[in-house]
């Protein structure tokens, strides 16, 4: 009898990520009310974060908005941001940076496969690197594990991956 699996991962479409922030880019430099804040707002691939600079705390937090909005139009979840603290540079300037969660930490698996077997389903689920795979005898038992994960409230975007 054959099984199928699949598997829960956490990632971030860096390059979608990117295309956001160049849309917000735009934005914030036609935008009446950010206009006089010297705000850019940079990319940092390599890091997996984005830095917000600006000359005023509430011109970082309009900012970050603008990126959130063009964040969850590009298929982001906002719940991939982890926001840092507001740091004060010289003068006006304040600096923010926004870390994109890429992988499952342990932690995160683990909540994942306590709520696999909380639910009793009949597929079975094991952290495999930065993912949990989930194996099961039949697909319907599959797609039931992965409504029961879509609706429950992590803290962290799920998506599913490899489904065969």
């Amino acid at each position: 009898m054959s099984t199928f699996s699949f598997d829960f991962i956490s990632e971030v479409d860096l390059q979608e990520a990117d295309n956001a922030i160049n849309q917000a880019r735009k934005e914030i430099d036609h935008r009446y009310d950010l206009r006089g804040s010297n705000c850019e707002v940079e990319l940092k691939r390599n890091d997996k974060l984005f830095q917000i600079r600006a000359e005023g705390e509430h011109f970082v937090v309009s900012a970050l908005e603008i990126i959130k909005n063009k964040m969850i139009k590009r298929g982001i979840s906002v719940l991939a941001m982890d926001e840092q603290k507001v740091e004060l540079l010289s003068g006006k300037s304040v600096r923010q940076n926004v870390k994109l969660k890429a992988g499952l930490t342990r932690e995160d698996a683990k909540k994942i496969t306590t709520l696999v077997k909380e639910k009793k389903m009949k597929v079975t689920a094991q952290v495999v690197d930065d993912k949990v795979r989930v194996t099961g005898k039949s697909k319907d038992d599959l797609q039931e594990c992965i409504q029961a994960v879509q609706a429950a409230d992590f803290g962290f975007p799920v998506q599913i991956d490899n489904l065969r």
